[in-house]
């Protein structure tokens, strides 16, 4: 008693463990009454007997075990997490229950196995009872049985997989046991319920008598099949449905269910694979080519009986299906004959799709083969070819089929038709498609017509198959030219025809389904031929977007009444007459002919009246255009005449029913009047509307064939024309561009150049639908045209179609239907195209000779087969998909042991994919899968070769091909690393992309998951990547499954990553929104574009104006999109992300030492070749190993993808700065991984690389770090190669860096290297080089001559003898470089040098002395020279070095020109303008340079600055004439006689050329704008300084970002004082005065700016983007509302008419436009509605309701709608008053729209007022609470501790609420409070938003020496004094003022600028010093200017005053 009470106090989980068995038990019942008790089956309460519930079931004592099981069974029932141990509780079950003596255990074991089924364990508990039957105790095996036969009668064979009983279920009846041989018994009778005779085959070898009594029991079961009675819990709705029908009856759940579960389970399924390969005759391929038949007969006989097996291992029978074929094709017995054909056919059965593979070579040899006569022949070839087509598709056997269809021998066309109609029966409306039945269908035609009977018959036999299969409607349209005998015996054909698969009574049950299915497309063609045509899309239109077979037949349903339109019966004269007169006038018909052309031309007018006045339906069209024929018909001399008929056959075309009998009547005429300088316009509209009537296919053909016909060239040219504007309006659809090619060769050829001109136009539209593969027509044209083809094709690249807007009427329908039958092909409209091109038949050339010796023993002769087959491929250009024995004999040599040969068969493989085209589906099994299993080899370069290969597969053949079959699963069997790694690598790459996969991708999961914990740590990567793809497809449940086959240790690893993989899994791509629809949207359409949209939200807080969506926008929809789009390629698991976070360089203490020690002792490979060999990249890898993050040396060395490689360098670029050090450790690696890009083809990479280097060597210079021997030596040789390149933009990038390499190299060890460079192959190479070692002299003198001057002089001067031209002049540019440094010693240097080459010397030296403008620069402009951050080299060669001052300025004028403001012609445009231009057009003039114009040579050194500044400026102060100062403005004094003036001038240097300057300037005006007293100074000029400021932004955009020489950080200070500016702008009430035009050239510049990728990469570019999204919002809301509204309508009508522009631009513009509508209910009393209406009348105009419905998207529609709608609900009726600017407003699409609105919106006005009350009355109430929370504000800022904490709230409380009124706060506070208060805020507004403000610090302006005083440093306002000292240094520089200069240093001007002046006299003292400003502004743009080049160069010594003045003097009297 004392021990009961103990236990009985534990708890029950403590009870159900306890050793005393009592204490169980009682834990069992009271754990079973819990679980009845516990509701929530995800309690906390289940978890804690999670591992007890084992214990439950395995329980020693039979009375606990009992409960133990009842318990068990209620807790799997009820517990959510009762799945995860079902496992271990059935294996418990099994053993230890099954055994049990009581039928009640037995029973409770087999409940709980059967409970875990239903919670979805199925497979589990399966396998555990399998593994039971393998038990020595019969009772368990007994009862394991008895429950797997409950399974499956209850859960159906859909649950329980039945392929692992079958196989184990004979092993039971062998048993000894009675009792286990009878539980078989009653189990294959339950299978055979569920899978019928399937299971006959595996139990044909069970005891004969078991066999004869399973046969007896098996009759007797009834044939209706079984049902499924217990459902799983994800199968509740079924089970609902189930009972349903039980309740209702249980004949109709008969009924439904009838015929689903018949083709479930095949046969073949169940059977086990047998190996034969390895079982054949040793001796067999001795004995099949043995001369005796007998021997022949004994290996067939042998592979006979090893065919007979039913299912066959898979493995190479590639030798032993040519043996067979070579016996079936060649041999003379026709026994053998036979027996091979069965041969052939077992294997095909026993292989199934494996035996696809081998298809393509046996099809065409049976065929051949049909010849023989003899039945046992024949009929063995259909058993064969039969079985062949089991294994492989109609489209893959259709070429061969084709090609004997027109055979001369009778009985190969009879076969052929047979075995298609045998085919046929296979097929189903989805594998026998249109594009098939256009193919068969002619040959058919052709064969119906046949002299033999035998062949007419199959042929009938053919086309009814086809047509019961795909229904008459979609085979009539082929059988429109047959007889109605013909056509009755193919319906009849039809009727006997039963399709497989179809139970019960043939023929009528299978017409049952089809005719209830098909009774509402029965009712809708017979409405569709009366006007109503609604009803069908009604019926179709209830689920959106789907019911795609509802879609096809409807499309089908309406072309047949379109074809039959245009046949039409040629009319008699007569006839034509007739009908004519009753239609025209009779005054009409009789003037017709007149001899006078006035009459002829009356009765034209009375003609066309009463053809517009027609109803189509009486309109005889042919009567009519005959009339218009006759005569003098298309003869007719008058011309006005002329144009009225031309015109009338445009308005009968159109209106009328037209057909192509009536367009033969008038083409003639229209084409022969089409060059007519009069009636060419009015032949051209007839044209078109004959196209738009019967298809601009035909007619172009017709047309084209008649105008070639002729000889008048005007006719051709002007055909052309029409020809391919036609093709833009109408589409390329359905044309034939073989029909026009050899019409546009002739055209090409042509002697009239306007006819080649039209030709080459016309290739050029043809080019934008057709691509690359238009070219290879004209590969044969003369270089020179082709360069012309080649033109025009450029022109076009890029471009996309325009979107075709006629030709809708009549061939939509038809287009409808083609797409719906063709949805299914991967390449969309591609194929077509394709399909074009003539094709080759290249199996005749591909001879046994070449295969034979593409497979011999000997290397050499496989190389030159090889070579023979790539020329054969090269020569032929596109190949026919017949390529003969090639497939075979290349597989062969994919694994070749030498692996040049297996290279060069991939190249032979990339050939034939382009060649081959689409076609190439069909070798993807038997020649694609090998390339697969050579992405395996052990080198790179073959694995990359292979890679390419694949690729370019892919691009032709689509996915789907290579995803069907067991194919790709069986290669990813294979436990080879690096074939692991790069499948999964492509698959994880294209499978993002495709909407549906095939079922078979599931097979390749096992395989994924093994690859999950491979030992290569790549393949886990590769493998964790693919993961979330392969669930993207197969979907979490399905692949969860799959983990229970896996062992229990690969299981919990492999399931978490699963769950991982879940979570970052890519939404599924959306299948297309309809058939029609998929063909038209190429691009995805409007979710493609809101996908990117929902990127740019984030850019901005919540003020941002890109939040601001349109109603309607799903924002799930957003995010699926952009997961849609981006997960797939750049999403990785969240570990990756975590990794990628981390350093990219890894700090090894004296890691590059140590490589440096390891290179000089040899025990690496020295960085030191022609070309990288692997070694080199191997060892480059190991070292990098070490020091870089593993990530980015994947992204490095990625073998496939480039963009990877892309993406590393941007990443290394971007983590410069922050991993300086990291960079530096690894610097040595880094070039080396460059070096090897340089010999890479890949331009992409290239210029990336570039532009790395660009920012890496500037670094390293500000850094102060120099490189090494060992990094110079293993990298500068490299880069000198790519100096040669051909691309002008590499050669231009690489002497950048040539030149950025000198400041971290020395220069004079840079020379060696271009010495080096310079003996190269490449004369461009030569030529940069050359160039460049005369930069390094003129920079740095003669020292950097190395070794010495002399000798490097010599082998300077050796290349003046060059052939290359540009080589012998860059010799000479550098020669002469010297010589400009050293005079004459020059000659003495060079050494000896030919007469010849010594007179170009002399003649270059003659030259430069009368060119040069100065000498060569001195010692200290050197150093200056030296800092520039890039030399620009001329591409003129003749011209010398010293020409390069002027070089700069001369590239910057177009771009200058272009942004030139044209609109706006303000003084501050003018005046920057002429500065900008006059400066560079004419250089000279502004060059002082006394020494050349006095002809003195003796003060070069004292005046060198002189050189930077203009003459006249200099000048002027003495009195001399100044025309270049007058050409600034012809108002200058006028100007500054005030200070408007004043700001005019600093307003015209915001948009100057130079950064510096135009930052200064921003400075001066945001310190006016800032201070409240002056930003009135402001008012009138803002237009003038918003122009000039976007003005500036085009400048960035244009010039400034593309230029590589600017730094960006100079960029971005630029534009943050820009954006700074303008939200000061923004702020005060001037903003109100910028004008419309402005303000749209604005916001123009803005989204533009936001839309640039190339500020992101600047650093902090994304903060820059935020500003101005910020500053947008300011614009949107501080602008006069009229004025930023209507820019913005403007600015959307431009967006949307260019076809160029970016659908983002339009977005923002649409956004910002969303934006200004939420603003209306506040604004609407200050708009001026009758511009905005105007505005959006014009716009309508542009774009009527139904073109902008025919835009892309629809949100413009939207925007526009609800604009308007906004308007009329703000003021009702009214806004029809405000219609007055409109001229014409009937006419307008707007008051029709706005009266709709108005009317509709009349029934709300009432709501709306008692909505307005309510608002008024919330508003009343939050004004309380407002005055509360500012009062606390204001409390925090008054107390010390907490100012900044209320500051803080106080900035946020304004963001939040911008119309919060302040001032009666701030009333009664001192002044310095409230500037207190301001100044906060402006520190926290310019703390949050970054660069976005211009800080008031050195650091935003910055300082350029002494000239940069401009700008004040402290933000304080500037004295007009200042420009009098500044004036004064200017004037000491230049000698014109004796001061000293000593004392005034740059402090001087800067304090005086730091004193805060008094804002009354500042007014004064500006106007009394403007005109000293006058006489300093010009030098000083050119001070500045060259400081901003030169900063650290030190100023020359200043000559003495009189002595100047005298030389000033000289050259005044010389120029008078």
């Amino acid at each position: 008693m004392g021990d009961d009470s103990e236990w009985m106090k534990l708890p029950i989980d403590q009870k159900c463990e306890h050793k005393v068995w009592k204490a169980r038990l009682n834990g069992y019942e009271e754990a079973l009454k819990l679980f009845k008790r516990i509701e929530d089956e995800k309690s906390p309460e289940w978890g804690k007997y999670l591992g007890l519930l084992k214990k439950f079931v395995t329980d020693s004592n039979a009375v606990a075990q009992l409960k133990g099981l009842e318990a068990a069974l209620a807790y799997i029932e009820n517990a959510h997490v009762a799945g995860k141990t079902s496992g271990e509780v059935v294996s418990g079950v099994v053993s230890k229950v099954f055994n049990q003596p009581k039928a009640r255990a037995k029973e409770l074991g087999s409940d709980i196995c059967l409970m875990y089924m239903e919670i979805e364990r199925a497979e589990v508990v399966q396998d555990e009872l399998i593994k039971g039957l393998d038990n020595k105790n019969p009772k368990i095996v007994v009862t394991c049985i008895e429950t797997l036969r409950k399974a499956l009668s209850e859960f159906g064979s859909k649950i329980i997989t039945l392929k692992p009983v079958v196989k184990v279920l004979p092993k039971q009846f062998e048993s000894r046991e009675k009792a286990v041989r009878d539980e078989a018994k009653l189990l294959a009778v339950e299978i055979y319920k569920w899978i019928r005779d399937a299971l006959r085959p595996p139990l044909q070898g069970i005891n004969s008598v078991q066999l004869k009594e399973l046969e007896e029991e098996w009759v007797k079961l009834p044939t209706a099949a079984p049902k499924q009675s217990r459902f799983l819990r994800s199968q509740q709705a079924l089970k609902a449905k189930f009972e349903q029908q039980q309740a209702a009856g249980g004949d109709e759940a008969d009924g439904d269910k009838d015929d689903e579960p018949a083709p479930q389970v095949d046969p073949y399924e169940l059977l086990e694979a047998v190996e034969i390969l390895s079982k054949l005759p040793k001796d067999f391929y001795d004995k099949i080519e043995a001369k005796k038949w007998q021997e022949r007969k004994e290996a067939l006989e042998a592979v006979e009986t090893l065919a007979k097996n039913p299912k066959l291992e898979n493995g190479d029978f590639g030798d032993l299906v040519r043996a067979l074929r070579k016996v079936i094709g060649k041999d003379a017995n026709v026994m053998l004959v036979t027996l091979a054909a069965k041969c052939v056919a077992g294997l095909a059965a026993g292989l199934r799709k494996k035996f696809g593979t081998y298809a393509g070579h046996v099809v065409p040899t049976i065929l051949e083969k049909f010849k023989e006569k003899k039945p046992q022949v024949v009929q063995a070839l259909q058993e064969a070819i039969d079985a062949i087509f089991l294994t492989t598709t109609l489209q893959n056997i259709s070429e061969d089929v084709l090609g004997v269809m027109d055979n001369k021998n009778p009985s190969i066309k009879q076969q052929a038709s047979l075995f298609l109609a045998r085919s046929f029966r296979h097929c189903t409306q989805a594998t026998l498609p249109k594009s098939m039945l256009k193919a068969f269908c002619p040959a058919f035609l052709k064969q119906v017509n046949d002299s033999a009977p035998e062949v007419r018959d199959a042929a009938y036999e053919a086309l009814g198959t086809a047509m019961k299969v795909v229904g008459e409607k979609a085979v009539n349209p082929f059988l429109a030219d047959l007889d109605k005998l013909k056509l009755d015996k193919i319906k009849e054909s039809a009727d006997k025809v039963e399709l497989p698969g179809k139970k019960g009574g043939g023929v009528g049950a299978e017409k049952k389904a089809p005719a209830a299915k098909a009774a509402p497309p029965a009712v809708a063609p017979a409405r569709s031929s009366g006007p109503p045509k609604k009803a069908p899309a009604a019926k179709l239109g209830g689920p959106p977007k789907k019911g795609k077979p509802a879609s096809a037949p409807s499309a089908k349903g309406k072309k047949c009444p379109e074809t039959k339109e245009f046949v039409e019966t040629e009319l008699s004269i007569e006839v034509c007459e007739e009908r004519s007169a009753a239609v025209l006038p009779a005054s009409c018909m009789q003037l017709l002919d007149s001899a006078n052309w006035k009459e002829r031309l009356a009765s034209m007018e009375e003609f066309q009246k009463a053809v517009e006045q027609m109803d189509k339906s009486e309109m005889p069209c042919q009567a009519l255009v005959r009339m218009l024929a006759k005569k003098p018909g298309w003869k007719e001399t008058n011309f006005q005449v002329m144009q009225m008929k031309l015109h009338i056959v445009g308005l009968i075309a159109q209106k009328g029913s037209f057909s192509k009998t009536s367009a033969f009547v008038v083409l003639d005429g229209l084409v022969d009047k089409i060059g007519d300088v009069k009636c060419g316009g009015k032949a051209k509209e007839g044209l078109t509307a004959t196209a738009e009537a019967c298809s601009l296919p035909w007619t172009a053909e017709q047309v084209v064939s008649m105008v070639f016909a002729q000889k008048n060239p005007k006719n051709q040219a002007e055909t052309l024309n029409w020809l391919a504007n036609a093709m833009k309006e109408f589409g390329f659809a359905g044309i034939n561009v073989k029909g026009f090619i050899n019409n546009v060769k002739t055209a090409l050829g042509a002697t009239n150049p306007a006819v080649r001109t039209a030709a080459i136009t016309l290739l050029g539209v043809m080019y934008l639908y057709m691509g690359a593969p238009l070219r290879m027509f004209f590969e044969d044209e003369k270089p020179a045209l082709l360069k012309q083809i080649d033109d025009e094709f450029e022109k076009m690249q890029g471009q996309s179609p325009p979107t075709a807007f006629r030709g809708a009427r009549k061939g939509g329908a038809e287009e409808d239907g083609e797409e719906a039958d063709e949805q299914e092909e991967d390449g969309g409209g591609a194929p077509d195209v394709m399909d074009l091109l003539p094709r080759t038949d290249i199996s005749d050339k591909i001879t046994q000779d070449i295969v034979d010796k593409v497979g011999d023993k000997n290397w050499k002769i496989r190389k030159e087969g090889l070579d023979e087959v790539a020329a054969v491929i090269s020569e032929a250009k596109f190949i026919q998909p017949s390529i003969g024995e090639l497939p075979m004999a290349l597989k062969g040599r994919l694994n070749d042991s030498n692996k040049i040969l297996v290279q060069q068969t991939l190249t032979i493989l990339q050939q034939i994919a382009v060649a081959m085209g689409p076609a190439l589906k069909q070798h993807v099994k038997n020649l694609g899968m090998p390339i697969i299993t050579v992405l395996g080899d052990g080198k790179t370069n073959v694995r990359a070769a292979a890679m390419t290969t694949l690729q370019a597969w892919v691009e032709q053949t689509g996915m789907k091909d290579w995803l069907e079959g067991e194919d790709l699963s069986e290669e990813l069997k294979r436990e080879n690393p690096f074939l692991r790694q790069e499948v999964l690598g492509w698959l994880a790459e294209k499978l993002p992309a495709m909407r549906t996969v095939p079922s078979d991708l599931m097979l390749c999961v096992p395989y994924l998951y093994s690859c999950l914990e491979d030992r290569n740590g790549d393949v886990r990567k590769k493998a964790q990547d693919a993961l979330p793809i392969f669930m993207m497809h197969l979907g979490y449940e399905k692949m969860l499954k799959a983990t229970g086959k896996l062992k229990p240790s690969s299981k919990e690893p492999v399931s978490a990553l699963l769950e991982k993989a879940r979570a970052v899994m890519p939404a599924k791509l959306a299948p297309p929104p309809g058939k029609a629809g998929a063909a038209k949207s190429v691009s995805g359409g409007a979710p493609a574009a809101k996908s990117v949209t929902c990127s740019f939200v984030s850019c901005s807080d919540n003020v941002s104006v890109l939040s601001c969506k349109p109603p309607h926008f799903s924002p799930l929809s957003h995010c699926q999109g952009v997961l849609g789009k981006k997960a797939p390629v750049t999403k990785a698991t969240a570990k990756d992300e975590e990794d990628r976070s981390g350093v990219i360089f890894i700090l090894v203490p004296n890691g590059k030492e140590q490589r440096i020690k390891e290179e000089k002792g040899l025990k690496v490979l020295k960085w030191n070749f022609n070309t990288p060999r692997d070694e080199y990249v191997d060892q480059l890898k190991t070292q990098m190993s070490t020091c870089f993050a593993r990530w980015l040396q994947d992204e490095l060395f990625h073998a496939s993808d480039f963009q990877r490689q892309v993406k590393a360098i941007g990443v290394m670029g971007e983590r410069m700065e922050d991993e300086l050090e990291g960079t530096v450790s690894c610097l040595d690696l880094i070039l080396k991984w460059f070096t090897l890009r340089f010999f890479e083809t890949n331009s992409t990479v290239l210029m990336k690389v570039l532009e790395y280097l660009k920012l890496l060597f500037p670094t390293l210079s500000r850094e102060n770090y120099h490189l090494n021997e060992y990094e110079a030596s293993s990298f500068i040789p490299y880069l000198i190669l790519k100096v040669g390149e051909s691309k002008d933009v590499v050669r231009k990038d690489v002497r950048a860096i040539l030149t950025m390499l000198c400041k971290v190299y020395p220069a004079s060890k840079v020379f060696p290297f271009l010495m080096d460079g310079t003996k190269s192959k490449n004369s461009k190479q030569r030529a940069e080089c050359l160039e460049e070692l005369g930069c390094l002299i003129e920079n740095y003198g003669m020292n950097v001559c190395q070794p010495t001057p002399a000798k490097s002089m010599k082998e300077i001067a050796v290349h003046i003898g060059d052939r290359d031209n540009s080589v012998r002049n860059a010799a000479l540019n550098t020669v002469l470089a010297v010589y400009n440094v050293c005079g004459d010693q020059v000659y003495k240097l060079i050494g000896n040098l030919s007469e010849k080459e010594m007179s170009m010397l002399e003649e270059r030296v003659k030259r430069s002395a009368k060119k040069t403008p100065a000498a060569a620069p001195p010692p200290a402009r050197q150093a200056a020279e030296r800092e520039r951050p890039q030399r620009e080299h001329p591409s003129n060669p003749n011209a010398t070095f010293m020409r390069k001052p002027a070089q700069q300025p001369q590239e910057d004028v177009p771009n200058k020109l272009k942004i030139m403001y044209r609109t706006y012609r303000i003084q501050a445009r003018a005046q920057n303008a002429v500065r900008e231009h006059s400066h560079p057009s004419i250089p000279k003039e502004f060059q002082l340079d006394l020494d050349m114009i006095e002809n003195d040579h003796t003060r070069v050194s004292e005046l060198p600055d002189l050189v930077q500044h203009k003459l006249d400026e200099l000048l002027e102060p003495i009195m001399m004439p100044e025309p270049k100062i007058r050409s600034v403005s012809p108002h200058f004094d006028d100007l500054h006689n005030s200070t408007a003036s004043t700001i005019n001038f600093v307003i015209s240097q915001v948009a100057s050329g130079d950064i510096n300057t135009s930052i200064q300037a921003l400075a001066q005006i945001d310190e006016v704008l800032r201070q409240e007293d002056k930003a009135e100074a402001m008012s009138g000029h803002i237009d003038q300084f918003l122009i000039a400021t976007f003005m500036q932004l085009r400048l960035i955009y244009n010039t400034h970002m593309a230029d590589d020489r600017l730094d960006k950080k100079d960029i971005f200070k630029l534009y943050s004082c820009i954006i700074g500016n303008m939200l000061s702008v923004s702020i005060g009430s001037v903003s109100k005065e910028a004008s419309m035009g402005v303000l749209k050239d604005l916001m123009h510049g803005l989204i533009t700016l936001m839309l640039d990728a190339r500020v992101e990469d600047i650093e902090d570019g994304q903060q820059l983007i935020r500003s101005v999204n910020l500053l947008v919002v300011r614009v949107l809301e501080k602008s006069d509302q009229t004025n930023i509204l209507s820019a913005l309508l403007v600015l959307l009508q431009d967006s949307l008419t260019t076809s160029s522009g970016s659908p983002m631009f339009s977005e923002l513009v649409m956004k910002c436009l969303w934006r200004m509508i939420r603003f209306l209910p506040e604004t609407i009393n200050s708009i001026n509605l009758d511009r905005i209406l105007l505005d959006v009348h014009n716009f309508m105009k542009v774009f009527p309701k139904e073109k902008l419905k025919q835009l892309k998207s629809d949100v413009p529609h939207r925007t526009l709608k609800t604009l308007l709608h906004t308007l009329c609900k703000l003021t009702g009726a009214k806004i029809l008053d405000h219609m007055s600017m409109i001229e014409n407003k009937n006419d307008s699409e707007l008051e029709a729209h706005l009266r709709r609105v108005v009317k509709h919106s009349g029934n709300f006005s009432g709501m709306k007022s008692d909505r307005g009350t309510e608002k008024g009355q919330d508003d009343r109430m939050s004004k309380a609470k407002v005055s509360d929370i500012l009062s606390e504000i204001f409390k925090k800022i008054g107390s010390k501790e907490n100012t900044k904490e209320g500051l803080t709230e106080l900035y946020e409380y304004k963001q939040k609420y911008s119309d919060a009124d302040l001032e009666p706060f701030l009333r009664n506070t001192s002044q310095f409070f409230q500037s207190y208060v301001e100044r906060g805020l402006r520190v926290i507004e310019s703390e949050r938003e970054g660069k976005g403000r211009i800080q008031p610090s050195s650091t935003v302006i910055p300082q350029h020496g002494l000239d940069s005083g401009s700008v004040p440093l402290n933000g304080e306002e500037m004295k007009p004094a200042v420009y009098y000292e500044r004036l004064k240094i200017l004037r000491q520089r230049q000698g014109l003022e004796n001061n000293s200069r000593g004392d005034s240093g740059p402090m001087r001007p800067i304090t005086s600028l730091l004193s805060k002046p008094s804002v009354a006299s500042s007014t004064d003292m500006l106007q009394s010093k403007l005109s000293q400003l006058k006489e300093s502004r010009e030098s000083h743009f050119q001070q500045e200017q060259s400081h901003s080049h030169s900063p650290t160069r030190c100023s020359s010594p200043s000559a003495n005053l009189d002595d100047l003045k005298k030389r000033l003097e000289r050259i005044k009297s010389n120029r008078q």
